[in-house]
């Protein structure tokens, strides 16, 4: 039986439920060898940055929006269970095809961007090709950069590795794969949530969870040929820039910058209020944060919470989850 302990703390109240169950109820049921020993996960709210806080449940014109506890929950779970296991961590890497461009996939369509696209709607540009290990020849789907795996070895120039919600293994080409190394913790998480249009950072100190904002974003709109959701899935944030120059639609031409931008898969970043040309200085908040979804593909956030995902979350061992 795991056991599941979810609180929230403030230095005013102590509030504590406590939840049973024989098994986890989502992305965790994919785990199938047993831990040595009960997970319990804690969250506690013990908040770093302390602006534009949002409750855990708030109104929206006519609607409730919240915090989803219980899927963070269920996703810590999942982390925390393959921490205990031994693991050589790697990253799935292929930021503007720097790596190659991956190869056709048995089955793809093109989508409503005209790109190639497998059948899960991962796209070949900025992937990584997945072979299973029977059929090394035509690959499988397509793995989306930035995706965190266990590393299992090398065979024939090709990386074995499963994805971190998953048993199932796959044969990768190398040159796809950065491996980071075995004595990697995950001990940052942020969660970006595409449908309350909400983020949530959260810190392991000792054993507990540690909730250290929670703040209203805007996500990545569905608008061809050039906006696009934010991506769904388990990322590592793998780079940060300052000022991440962007252009205008369609050209090459500089549109403005996002300041303060953490990139965890393909083009997409956590980043401050964007400042478009002609301005020069940061603009720090926008009123569309939190209402609907119109942004590129990045995560837009207050640019002060921005500089904190920033200066707090380690390149390579903070986990970003994008739930809907």
């Amino acid at each position: 039986m795991f056991l599941f302990i979810f609180s929230f703390c403030s230095q005013k109240e102590h509030t504590s439920v406590l939840e049973e169950s024989n098994a986890p109820d989502s992305i965790s049921d994919s785990i199938t060898t047993a831990p040595p020993a009960p997970i319990i996960i804690v969250i506690e709210k013990d908040l770093l940055y302390n602006e534009y806080t949002l409750a855990d449940e708030y109104p929206y014109k006519d609607t409730i929006r919240s915090f989803q506890w219980d899927k963070i929950r269920d996703l810590l779970y999942l982390l925390d269970s393959v921490q205990q296991q031994h693991n050589n961590w790697a990253i799935l890497q292929n930021y503007k095809n720097m790596n190659g461009v991956a190869p056709l996939v048995k089955e793809f369509k093109r989508n409503v961007y005209k790109r190639v696209a497998d059948i899960h709607g991962v796209e070949r540009f900025q992937s990584v090709p997945l072979f299973h290990p029977a059929d090394t020849v035509t690959g499988e789907r397509y793995g989306r950069d930035g995706s965190p795996v266990r590393y299992l070895g090398e065979e024939g120039g090709l990386a074995r590795v499963c994805l971190l919600s998953s048993d199932e293994e796959w044969l990768v080409p190398q040159k796809y794969v950065k491996v980071i190394g075995d004595t990697i913790t995950f001990n940052h998480a942020v969660f970006v949530d595409r449908h309350n249009q909400n983020i949530a950072t959260l810190e392991k100190v000792g054993s507990k969870w540690l909730v250290r904002s929670m703040n209203p974003i805007t996500t990545g709109l569905h608008r061809p040929p050039y906006a696009q959701e934010t991506p769904l899935g388990i990322f590592l944030l793998q780079e940060k820039k300052q000022k991440m120059i962007y252009h205008k639609d369609g050209t090459t031409e500089t549109g403005g910058f996002a300041p303060w931008a953490s990139r965890f898969t393909n083009g997409a970043y956590l980043h401050g209020v964007p400042v478009n040309v002609p301005r020069t200085t940061p603009i720090e908040y926008s009123a569309s944060l939190g209402t609907t979804p119109r942004s590129h593909m990045c995560v837009r956030n207050a640019t002060s919470h921005a500089k904190f995902i920033y200066e707090w979350a380690p390149a390579e061992k903070t986990v970003v989850f994008v739930l809907e």
